[in-house]
């Protein structure tokens, strides 16, 4: 038998181990639905505080709780290591490692380096290796399979290669990773045949692609969509804002058309680990084949301008009310990226907290999800809402959590800038909307 018939006949029985490298917010939940399909999961990180909860039935990742860990790891099908010798023992490996942008807007590949060059210390005939770190078009064909190969073997005949992107999104109780359709590119076709058969294993839809590129550039185009249709719908928050507009109103009642039109809202900013980052994973790969991605620059220059035009909103709330931004008491509600989880990457709020620190605002925050902040110097920690209310000049919903109780932040207020329409259908003198 063929390395790919032995591999996919161990697929198909679940006899495969499976590790996974990297148990952050794409990692874990994988495992988990691995795992639950009957296969041996061996998660590796390099941080052992992690292993050590995971190995004690702790999960530490909102979207996977402890309750469906812990038989996992009592019945033997989960476990995690830092030991990375233990990847000869794989059968897959999946890399969901992180992709951060430098601060020059260039993608920081060393995780994803760091990670392959152990797979290839230790990778045997038989392995499918897959990237689901979000990435540029061609890394997997001209990073990955470079460093994978120096093992002699061939790709699509002794190991397979693929990439998959993830598409999770923290805190959706509807669309978690078994039923996100998932899409998987190959090197060669054998490599998408086996990449697809072990998806379908333990996820209800899986959608083979052609190649790695294209399956790494459906990424960036789903969030491309999204990072320019919010560039596009802030843009038109600022100008209704200029001509005394509402905004809220306007999408709603384009939203009741029935084709042609989908609705996006503005916000204080673009926060989280996809949208404000991956865009710019295929602005930089094409400014290298001479093509220069105006609509993704020119959305990444509105969305980042939203944190300043919510701090000149809050100070116009003020002057109505004849008080200076300086010295001024302003308290936060909401720090995390999104309403009702605890992940605060390239939260918008940050930003808006960084600006009116500069403008001299003394400032407190609420989030019953982030039980403390650090952030330029400053170490917070998260505060009771109505007495914080009732303490400051002016009240900034950043994050429109769940669990806020609108009705009595405005009965405490004495000025309240809703970022995110959470007011909707109430009036207010003191209310004073984006």
């Amino acid at each position: 038998m063929t390395h790919k018939e032995v591999l996919a006949e161990k697929i198909s029985s679940r006899k495969a181990v499976a590790g996974i490298v990297g148990l952050g917010y794409v990692g874990l939940p994988l495992a988990m639905e691995f795992g639950r399909a009957g296969f041996h999961v061996l998660g590796f990180d390099v941080q052992q505080e992690k292993i050590d909860l995971l190995n004690q039935g702790t999960s530490y990742i909102q979207d996977v709780s402890s309750d469906l860990l812990a038989p996992l790891v009592k019945h033997g099908q989960f476990s995690a290591t830092n030991d990375f010798s233990k990847l000869a023992e794989m059968d897959t490996i999946n890399i969901c490692v992180p992709t951060p942008l430098r601060k020059t807007k260039d993608p920081d590949m060393s995780f994803i380096v760091n990670s392959t060059e152990q797979i290839a210390k230790y990778l045997r005939p038989g392995t499918l290796v897959i990237l689901e770190s979000t990435t540029y078009p061609g890394t997997t064909d001209e990073l990955v399979l470079p460093i994978l190969e120096k093992s002699g073997l061939k790709v699509g005949e002794d190991f397979f290669v693929c990439f998959s992107p993830e598409r999770v999104d923290p805190g959706n109780a509807k669309y978690q990773t078994r039923n996100i359709p998932k899409v998987v590119g190959g090197i060669t076709p054998a490599c998408t045949e086996l990449g697809a058969l072990f998806y379908a294993q333990s996820l209800d839809t899986v959608i083979p692609v052609t190649s790695t590129s294209v399956a790494e550039m459906v990424k960036l185009l789903e969030n491309t969509f999204r990072m320019i249709n919010i560039g596009l719908v802030n843009e038109m928050a600022m100008m209704c804002d200029r001509m005394g507009i509402n905004v809220w109103e306007v999408i709603d009642a384009a939203a009741t058309k029935p084709f042609g039109f989908m609705p996006f809202y503005p916000g204080p900013g673009l926060g989280g680990h996809c949208i404000p980052v991956d865009p710019f994973y295929l602005a930089w790969k094409t400014r290298q084949q001479g093509i220069e991605a105006r609509f993704i620059d020119l959305a990444g220059y509105i969305n980042g301008q939203m944190p300043h035009f919510v701090v000149d909103k809050v100070q116009h709330a003020l002057n109505e009310s004849r008080k200076p931004l300086r010295d001024s008491k302003i308290h936060v509600l909401g720090v995390a990226y999104k309403k009702n989880i605890e992940d605060v990457r390239e939260s918008p709020a940050l930003d808006i907290i960084h600006v009116l620190k500069q403008r001299g605002a003394v400032l407190s925050y609420s989030d019953p999800f982030v039980p403390h902040l650090r952030i330029d110097g400053l170490e917070m920690d998260s505060q009771e809402v109505l007495p914080s209310c009732e303490a400051a000049d002016c009240v900034v919903l950043i994050t429109d959590h769940t669990a806020f109780d609108r009705e009595a932040i405005l009965a405490a207020s004495p000025i309240v800038v809703d970022t995110r329409n959470a007011f909707k259908g109430m009036a207010s003198e003191k209310l004073f909307r984006l």
